[in-house]
């Protein structure tokens, strides 16, 4: 009987520690494929484990927005995904049509060849424009970190700074590899205390999950919130 209140004591911990990490998961599903039913089930998910937030193709925000409705969870799309090669005009249009569509964020991919051109200057504006057309709402940029050196990892945070973002954000999840610890510390260290970071891509278990934080992520893009706050494994690649 004495070990009651300890057995007790170590499951609040274990369940306030889920319920710490669930609040800053972006509950993702990008595949193309996706349809009403995955959405929905995405949405459903999100409001049972008390995720931040779904995160979906635009298509999709009207429909999420419904369905979350009554629900703290939040609806955060993805803008020129995966490339970032879009016009900035172009995606200026769309990060405003999904605002109006319902949108609470916008995540919106880095334009990958003038980062690695250092035009600093042209990926600068590209991210302004994005952020002057939803003002009043957070911009995550993407940087696709496993294709940046450091020094670019830097001077892209640096540029996502000047433009007004809310958050810089390691990965798409499409590319090469995803998030790391080390690009999350040298994000956190390249960017002011007013921005933060948003880690995704191979996030698939509570351990990877909590590693993220500790190095001071403060959201979490995956598709195996449910894995992470049930103690499993998740299979998925993002």
């Amino acid at each position: 009987m004495e070990c009651l209140p300890i057995r007790t004591s170590i499951l609040t911990l274990l369940e306030m520690n889920h319920l710490n990490i669930a609040s800053t998961i972006d509950h993702t599903l990008l595949s193309p494929e996706a349809t009403a039913a995955d959405i929905d089930k995405l949405c459903d998910e999100a409001r049972q484990h008390h995720f931040f937030s779904v995160c979906i193709p635009p298509c999709w925000v009207p429909h999420a927005k419904k369905r979350l409705a009554g629900s703290e969870a939040k609806v955060v799309t993805v803008i020129s995904f995966p490339h970032g090669n879009d016009l900035s005009s172009s995606k200026a249009v769309a990060a405003k049509n999904a605002q109006q569509a319902g949108a609470d964020e916008i995540d919106m991919v880095m334009n990958l060849g003038l980062a690695k051109a250092g035009d600093w200057t042209a990926v600068e504006k590209d991210i302004s424009e994005v952020v002057q057309a939803v003002r009043g709402i957070p911009v995550k940029v993407i940087l696709e970190t496993c294709l940046l050196s450091q020094d670019q990892i830097e001077k892209a945070c640096q540029a996502a700074t000047k433009a007004g973002a809310k958050f810089v954000k390691t990965s798409t999840g499409y590319s090469k590899s995803g998030a790391t610890v080390e690009a999350v510390r040298l994000m956190c260290a390249s960017v002011p205390a007013s921005l933060e970071v948003k880690a995704s891509g191979g996030i698939r278990d509570a351990e990877t999950a909590q590693k993220m934080l500790e190095a001071g992520a403060t959201r979490l893009g995956t598709s195996s919130g449910v894995a992470i706050v049930s103690g499993k494994t998740s299979a998925s690649s993002y």
